[in-house]
């Protein structure tokens, strides 16, 4: 991967995903590195962040790189200065730009004028980095990926579709319950289903969440109403309202089932109030593993030092 862009999961390959995996393996073991030192990482963001933020700023720090923060103030992407201005300049002083964009067209303009890698952390098409992170935690919980399955309740959002083309590229299948108007885009789909016939996924499309979490292993949700939709507020909370994730809902799954969910939650919204602090729940451990599946990607992308493999 070195050198390459990450703008969707569906840049990568099984192999490459499988191998993130066993790198972070490795690098929550070792703590800090040098693999990383005298690179410099730009966060261009135009939207707020903790986990997204803190992740890329600690990963690269333990690394023995830095990172440089921009706001959307100091840069005004796109409107003080143009996309394709800022790629070019980035170009010239750090190693790769993470960026956290509302429109994933930003990304590819980023990624088309810049001779440097782009990482997405974030667009309203895709959440990759997200993703990897939630592999590699159900991967720590499960052991495998291949044949258990995930249900996903809620919004057919970014972090939605990416985990739709992670599911299939990796043998893990998915289920996603919405309400009409709020599925999976039919590019995603179609994208994912063709991945599907090589890892023996199953993909699941309906509008009845007892129906998608019916013994599943994961169950997954996310918020109703993202950044940029907030005057949609009222109208999803209505919309979503059966799609709760509480104690009845969870009882169909599998008794060993997790919950993840990317935070930041809304109690009492897409997950019943206490849900995220039962047994089920590894939302805190999806969080912890941001950061050290953004080690192994910084690694792999960047050009440090080799992982070492782990020993089986």
């Amino acid at each position: 991967m070195k050198g390459k862009d990450l703008l969707s999961v569906s840049d990568l390959s099984s192999e490459d995903i499988n191998l993130l995996l066993s790198d972070t393996m490795v690098m929550k073991a070792s703590g800090w590195l040098s693999s990383l030192g005298g690179k410099s990482l730009a966060l261009l963001f135009e939207k707020p962040s903790l986990r997204t933020r803190v992740s890329f700023e600690v990963a690269i720090q333990q690394l023995g790189g830095q990172a440089i923060y921009l706001s959307p103030e100091e840069v005004g992407l796109g409107k003080r200065e143009s996309v394709t201005d800022v790629a070019r300049v980035l170009d010239r002083y750090v190693d790769a730009i993470v960026a956290r964009t509302f429109s994933h067209n930003t990304l590819e303009v980023l990624a088309s004028h810049a001779k440097i890698p782009v990482i997405n952390a974030l667009s309203d098409w895709e959440h990759p980095c997200q993703v990897l992170a939630d592999l590699f935690t159900i991967y720590e919980k499960k052991g495998v990926l291949q044949d258990l399955t995930l249900a996903y309740i809620g919004d057919g959002n970014n972090v939605a579709q990416s985990l739709l083309l992670a599911a299939a590229l990796t043998g893990l299948n998915f289920r996603i319950a919405s309400p009409k108007n709020y599925t999976i885009g039919k590019k995603i789909l179609s994208l994912a289903q063709g991945y599907s016939i090589d890892s023996g996924a199953t993909v699941l499309v309906t509008e009845k969440p007892t129906q998608a979490v019916l013994n599943a292993d994961i169950v997954y949700t996310d918020v109703w109403t993202s950044m940029g939709q907030e005057t949609e507020y009222k109208k999803r909370r209505q919309v979503f309202a059966d799609y709760q994730i509480n104690s009845k809902l969870m009882a169909l799954a599998k008794e060993d089932a997790i919950l993840m969910h990317p935070l930041p939650a809304h109690h009492g919204e897409e997950v019943a109030e206490g849900v995220l602090d039962s047994p089920a729940s590894v939302v805190f451990d999806q969080a912890e593993n941001r950061m050290h599946l953004t080690k192994a990607l910084l690694v792999s992308i960047m050009g440090g030092l080799e992982v070492p493999l782990p020993e089986y």
